[in-house]
């Protein structure tokens, strides 16, 4: 199996109409989408993800921020329209993904920038849209050990992996 990452648009990043752009970075580079959801976890999701955090001070303020509003469960088909309906209600939304490809989790952080996004450079993600950690757009698997317990953790039923015809143009 080839190695796959986890990839979170956090809701600052969906509210601000990030995720095609965080689609695109990953595409460009040549990674395969495997699986993409709108999810609204519910803070025990949150806090398992989040778990090695747990000791820090701003243990609670993420979880609050990642949690506040009511729940939409179901995968949605996004419109500009229901978009629109699901921001009057303040509801913070995740875009959930896994990427595939060689070095991916590595590559990921790369183009994700710096946890702190005053520290990342221009031309990555946080360093062209982000200026507060407690804001930083994305969230991105730190190892592969951890990209599959996240992958496990946000999408138990599996995902679809299959073989692209482009393949052959991007690796050797």
């Amino acid at each position: 199996m080839a190695e796959r990452t986890y990839i979170m648009v956090k809701p600052d990043g969906v509210d601000r109409g990030l995720v095609g752009e965080v689609i695109k970075r990953f595409e460009n580079k040549g990674f395969q989408l495997l699986a993409l959801e709108l999810q609204k976890p519910s803070r025990e999701h949150l806090e398992k993800h989040y778990s090695d955090l747990s000791a820090k001070p701003f243990f609670a303020g993420l979880i609050n921020y990642m949690t506040s509003g009511p729940v939409v469960r179901n995968l949605l088909m996004i419109t500009y329209d229901n978009a629109i309906q699901l921001r009057k209600k303040q509801t913070p939304l995740e875009v959930a993904m896994v990427w595939q490809g060689k070095g991916v989790v590595k590559a990921g952080r790369v183009l994700l920038g710096e946890t702190n996004p005053l520290a990342s450079l221009p031309g990555t993600i946080r360093g062209d849209f982000a200026i507060d950690v407690g804001r930083n757009i994305c969230h991105g698997s730190d190892s592969v050990e951890s990209a599959e317990k996240e992958i496990a953790l946000w999408f138990p039923n599996g995902v679809l992996s299959h073989k692209r015809v482009t393949d052959s143009l991007i690796y050797e």
